[in-house]
């Protein structure tokens, strides 16, 4: 079996869009993988032909080694737009494999660990009340674990650290009191923070008990994450925006989180697993980042279904946004994800359907800023 062509669709989920790569064979057979870094498109697609002249005529088989190649081949480590189209491919081979071998992917990882892999949805409302509604029908319905965002921006895209720190307590505050001590409130914070508002947020959070604080503070300076650790003891994770096991490395060693958020979109299956067994040797748990659709969930359940540390996996909704291109992926309950019982991913595609709504590239995202005018993350 050789591999005869790399395809880029960008195709539409609900409300947003799914940027998918296929590995084709010479066989007729194609795996998929989904890409993470979803807002420089272009970028993506470019990232894809290159790869392609690397892959097409090569064994699909040799995972490990395309991965080495695509990695290391043009001097600059492949990160940030490059991984994640890395991981796509990674997890597309993977999907070939399974269906090649006629066996579920958890399988070829060794079988599964848990029954099933737990996991929380997000809370999408933004104001106070709405939001404790929201989460008490979510509750009602069977979830334990409830992600929050930390207080969103004016309508104008203005956000003001302060006074979304105050806010963000406050709602939380809440939401405890109304839902009680056994559901998991899991707050994120987006990388919007600077360390002392984050410190400050991190502190006044402590006696709410949050399952853990995400993403305080941006990813670009990592060390940060050492003077927090060391003033607050709510736990942290962190890592939705890191590609390889180097990224992941100084959060790991200096221990400075309780839960890796590891995005198989972004280190695809083989890395995630490396980056898996060397958190696992110093007491970290995966909490699989997944804001994405059913390809990157049927991945990561595949993946946390095998493996020993796991706390929880991300799943954005409560079902699947309805898609004209997905016809099959893996099965969600409240609180819950399993991957289906098929060969490779389990997940199956009207191709069709997906190149006749192939379209130019997700929405970009939105601008924040500070009241002055400065940029501030989203």
């Amino acid at each position: 079996m050789k591999i005869i062509d790399l395809e880029l669709l960008t195709v539409p989920q609900g409300s947003s869009a799914m940027l998918l790569v296929l590995v084709h064979t010479d066989s007729g057979e194609y795996g998929v993988g989904e890409v993470g870094m979803r807002s420089r498109w272009r970028a993506v697609r470019g990232a894809v032909e290159d790869f392609a002249e690397q892959l097409v005529g090569a064994d699909p088989g040799r995972i490990e080694h395309h991965g080495q190649v695509l990695a290391r081949s043009g001097f600059f480590p492949a990160t940030g737009v490059l991984a994640s189209v890395l991981a796509a491919i990674d997890v597309a081979l993977w999907d070939l494999r399974g269906k090649t071998l006629g066996v579920p992917l958890y399988q070829l990882f060794g079988g599964a660990s848990r029954d099933y892999v737990e996991s929380y949805v997000h809370v999408a409302a933004r104001e106070p009340e709405a939001m404790v509604a929201e989460a008490e029908r979510l509750v009602a319905a069977g979830w334990r674990f409830l992600r929050v965002p930390a207080n969103s921006p004016d309508p104008d895209g203005e956000y003001d650290q302060r006074r979304a720190l105050r806010n963000t307590v406050a709602t939380m505050e809440r939401l405890r009191a109304t839902l009680g001590d056994d559901v998991e409130l899991l707050l994120d914070v987006h990388t919007r923070l600077e360390p002392p508002q984050a410190v400050t947020l991190c502190r006044e959070l402590e006696p709410l008990r949050p399952y853990f604080v995400e993403d305080p503070l941006r990813s670009e300076h990592l060390d940060g994450y050492r003077t927090l650790r060391q003033r607050t003891s709510v736990p942290l994770a962190a890592g939705e925006q890191l590609g390889t096991k180097w990224e992941f490395r100084p959060l790991i060693e200096g221990e400075l989180i309780d839960h890796a958020r590891v995005d198989v979109a972004n280190t695809g299956l083989t890395e995630a697993r490396k980056i898996a067994a060397l958190a696992e040797t110093h007491h970290i748990n995966l909490a699989v980042h997944n804001p994405l659709g059913a390809v990157t969930a049927a991945a990561s359940a595949h993946l946390n279904l095998v493996l020993p540390n796991v706390s929880v996996q991300e799943q954005p909704w409560s079902e699947f946004p309805p898609s004209p291109v997905v016809t099959a992926g893996p099965e969600l309950a409240p609180g819950r994800v399993r991957p289906a019982e098929r060969p490779g991913l389990g997940i199956e595609l009207d191709l069709a359907a997906a190149r006749r709504l192939d379209q130019r590239g997700p929405d970009p995202l939105p601008v924040y800023h500070r009241r002055d005018g400065s940029f501030t993350n989203w």
